[in-house]
């Protein structure tokens, strides 16, 4: 098994090669709390269509980040899009907004870090903007960067790293 890197361990090595993002209330709901890969950025709000769209191709170890602008009115992933995110074999999804079956995707094998939990969905009306830079969490972060997570938080990185 490899070695696992850790956020605290990443960001002593590499100070000057990542980016760390604010903690801003950004939780784990996902089995796996440790997760990392290269990152496909989707900006979309109260809208789920794109997302997935992204979760339906070949996730080969990535990490979609989504840009929900933060709403809490409706959920952008649910236990449907988790499981085809896990069977496409994405590594995790962070959302800047909420998501919903928070009990069934704690049990399954991905990571997913969102804002809150809602049980209302999100509209479908197949709006979005795939692979642009996202401003939260204090960072950008960009299609194609690096993005590690753990329990302590999120590192953002324009390689690949490791200890």
């Amino acid at each position: 098994m490899a070695p696992v890197n850790k956020t605290t361990d990443l960001s002593d090595q590499f100070p000057a090669q990542v980016q760390v993002a604010l903690p801003i209330g950004l939780r784990h709901f996902g089995r796996k709390k440790n997760f990392s890969g290269k990152m496909v950025t989707l900006k979309c709000f109260e809208d789920n269509s794109f997302v997935r769209k992204l979760l339906e191709t070949d996730g080969a170890g990535q990490v979609l980040v989504v840009d929900g602008g933060g709403s809490k009115r409706c959920a952008l992933l649910g236990d449907l899009l988790a499981a085809l995110a896990i069977k496409n074999n994405w590594s995790g999804v962070v959302v800047y907004g909420c998501i919903r079956d928070s009990a069934a995707i704690a049990d399954m094998e991905l990571g997913v870090m969102a804002l809150d939990t809602i049980p209302l969905k999100s509209n479908k009306r197949n709006e979005g903007q795939e692979n642009i830079a996202l401003s939260f969490a204090g960072i950008t972060f960009t299609t194609g960067q690096y993005l590690y997570a753990d329990e302590d938080g999120i590192l953002v990185s324009e390689n690949a790293l490791s200890l």
